[in-house]
Formats: C-alpha cells, sequence, structure tokens
C-alpha cells in the first residue's frame, strides 16, 4: 500500500472500533423496550461491555502479532468482529446480547493494536504523530456518519439490523486486508509466546516511563471521551429534548474532533507532540470548567452544552494521537506488545471510568461536566511525571 491508501486502511480498521459504540446510540432506548431493559443507564452496558472486552483482547493479540504477524491477526480479530456483530443481532434477549457484545469487543482488541503497529512499523516519532493524526481525522468522521447510520437502520428496519451493519463492515475491511495488506513486521522484530518472554515484554512497556506516563494521560482522555459518548442519547434526548435530531447534534462534535486530528496533522512538525498535547489539555480544562460552572448554577443550555462539548473534545483531537505517538516511540523493537499494552490500559480504563461518570447521569448534564473537568484536570498533572511530557 502507498502513503495514502495505508492511512485511509488504517483509520477504517481503527474506525470499525467507533463504528460499533456510535452506530448503536440511535437504537438504544428501541433495544430496552423490546429487550424489557427500561433503565437509560443499565442500556449504556452495551457500549461498556463492548469497550472491556476489546480492551482485555489487546494484550492477546499484541504478544501474536509480535509472533505471527499483523496480516493474520488482524484477519482473525475481524472475523470474530463479523461473527459477534450477526449473534448481537439475533440475541434473545439482554444478557445473550451482553454477551455478544463482549465477544465483539474481544475482535475489535486486533483491529486497534494492528493499526497502531503498522504505523510504528512504517514510522516514528514526529513523523508517526503526523501520521496518526491524518488517520484520526479519517476515522472520526466515523461519530459524525455512525448515529445518522444508525437512525436510518432504526427507521428502515429496526434495531438488530444496525448490528447486521457491523458485520457487513468487517466483511469488507477482511476482503481489503487478504487483497492488499501485506506484513510490516520485520523478521528480526519476532518474539516468541514463551510466558517469560510476554511477561518481559509486558513488563519492559510498563516500568518504561516515557511510555507509561502518556499511557496513563492518554487513559484518562478516553474517559472524557466515553463519558460524553455513553451519557449522549440521555443528555440530547431526555435533557435537551432534542429528538430525532441527536445524530446531528452529536455529529457537530464529532466533526470538530475531525478538523482538530487534521489542524494536529499540520502543526505537529513545527510545535512537537508533547507541547502540542499540553495545549490542547488547557484548552480542555477551560472547556470543561466553564461547563461544570454553568451546570452548577442551572445555566447551561443546549447551545453552550454543544458549544463547551465541542471545545473539550476538540482538544481531544489534538492530544490522543500525540500521546500515543509519544508513547510508542521507545517501542519500535516491540511495537505489537507495546500497541496492546497501552490500548488495552486505554481502553479499559476509560470504558470504567467513562462509564463511571456517565453511570452518574441525573437528569442533568452537571455530573457530566464536573467528571470531565476533574478527568482533565488529573491528565494535565500526570504529564509532569516523565521529562519526555512535562513542561
Amino acid at each position: 500500500m502507498g502513503f495514502v491508501e495505508l492511512v485511509a486502511f488504517l483509520a477504517i480498521i481503527m474506525a470499525l472500533n467507533a463504528l460499533a459504540i456510535d452506530v448503536v446510540l440511535p437504537g438504544l432506548p428501541a433495544l430496552g423496550a423490546e429487550l424489557g431493559v427500561a433503565g437509560g443507564n443499565q442500556r449504556q452496558l452495551v457500549i461498556v461491555v463492548y469497550l472491556i472486552g476489546m480492551g482485555a483482547s489487546q494484550l492477546v493479540y499484541g504478544a501474536l502479532a509480535d509472533r505471527i504477524g499483523r496480516r493474520p491477526t488482524l484477519l482473525f480479530g475481524l472475523a470474530v468482529y463479523g461473527v459477534a456483530g450477526l449473534a448481537s443481532a439475533v440475541a434473545p434477549n439482554f444478557g445473550v446480547l451482553l454477551a455478544a457484545r463482549v465477544v465483539q469487543g474481544l475482535g475489535a482488541g486486533s483491529p486497534r493494536v494492528i493499526a497502531v503497529s503498522i504505523a510504528r512499523d512504517r514510522y516514528r516519532g514526529t513523523e508517526m504523530a503526523q501520521v496518526m493524526s491524518l488517520v484520526a481525522m479519517v476515522f472520526m468522521v466515523v461519530p459524525v456518519l455512525a448515529p445518522s447510520v444508525g437512525q436510518g437502520v432504526l427507521w428502515l428496519a429496526g434495531w438488530r439490523w444496525i448490528f447486521g451493519v457491523l458485520a457487513v463492515g468487517a466483511a469488507a475491511v477482511a476482503t481489503w486486508a487478504a487483497l492488499r495488506l501485506t506484513e510490516t513486521l520485520a523478521p528480526a522484530h519476532r518474539r516468541s509466546l514463551s510466558p517469560r518472554t510476554v511477561a518481559r515484554g509486558l513488563r519492559q512497556v510498563l516500568t518504561t516511563r516515557a511510555t507509561a506516563v502518556p499511557m496513563l494521560a492518554m487513559t484518562l482522555m478516553q474517559a472524557v471521551v466515553m463519558a460524553f459518548v455513553t451519557s449522549a442519547q440521555q443528555v440530547y434526548q431526555e435533557t435537551y429534548g432534542v429528538g430525532a435530531a441527536f445524530p446531528l447534534w452529536f455529529a457537530l462534535i464529532a466533526l470538530t474532533m475531525s478538523v482538530a486530528a487534521f489542524g494536529n496533522a499540520r502543526l505537529v512538525r513545527a510545535i512537537g507532540p508533547a507541547a502540542l498535547a499540553r495545549r490542547a489539555l488547557h484548552v480542555m480544562i477551560v472547556g470543561a470548567g466553564a461547563m461544570a460552572a454553568l451546570a452548577a448554577t442551572d445555566h447551561l443550555g443546549l447551545a453552550a452544552y454543544e458549544v463547551l462539548a465541542c471545545l473539550v473534545l476538540m482538544g481531544f483531537g489534538f492530544v490522543g494521537s500525540n500521546l500515543n505517538a509519544l508513547a510508542m516511540e521507545p517501542m519500535g523493537h516491540l511495537a505489537g506488545t507495546a500497541s496492546s499494552v497501552i490500548g488495552a490500559v486505554g481502553t479499559i480504563g476509560g470504558a470504567l471510568l467513562g462509564g463511571a461518570v456517565g453511570h452518574l447521569y441525573d437528569g442533568t448534564a452537571r455530573p457530566l461536566a464536573v467528571g470531565v473537568l476533574g478527568l482533565a484536570v488529573v491528565a494535565r498533572a500526570t504529564l509532569w511525571l516523565a521529562p519526555s511530557t512535562r513542561a
């Protein structure tokens, strides 16, 4: 694959993760009504369990990717993702649906690990940050479109077909990979799957400060995104009463993130990934602080919420790719393992923390605003713990 096709491919395989989250959001009320799940906070589990499955599986895929290669590991994960999508579509009750979503998350861990591993195989440092920004710019278009796609499928065929869309998407991407993707793992970097070798690799990732610190900050940033995502349907449709226009309001936030990722790709060479991440975090703290202040005084209307949510998540568009590149920089010799650990910690931690914030929904945006502010402040403080990210 050439540069343009590779960026598009990496963006699409990472976008499968976002698609499995955002396309489902409009169908949550109908899903809950049919399967007897009345509480909106309980319906959020459809998102949270998927993320936990995705996070946990990445540790396995990282070791596999460093042993058997990127291509076969990706194809296996896509197969699991697609089959679980079909199982979700025919689930007879909420428990079976949650189990199928966990399995789908187990499959989704592969595309995430492989995308970052391939990027690190081909690029490093600021160049990798630029590539990942371009990837983020493309795959962040998915949250712009996915809720509208989900809403359209819901109108035409019902919520079960939303999961069928995910299965079709996995099949299409697997075909692309089978026809066009060549192996990027250098033979010299193939690692044993012995428990001792795997444990040594995990220990190296977790004890290298230049990797662990941006990984921790990235986890907190993913929690910010998941807090917004898990709360989105309730905040827009229950708090602000936007009804079927919910995908449009949500799309504007996602579009802001995509534009920010494009801006990051243009600026990162001039400013550097660490400095750009710090400045973006300052913007996020200001936006979340204003949102929390307005929510505390009952002055957070729909327009103010939308503007400040765009501001906060615009910051994430500048933070995510840079922290990921900083964390991967010392790990070229075990990129699969490093990518899996970073992904697992970020996904599981983000799902649990963000899901906890979302579960506090009380009919207002107040818990979301306060939770996001706290996460952003702690993330900024975390960057002081390593020379590579310190101000």
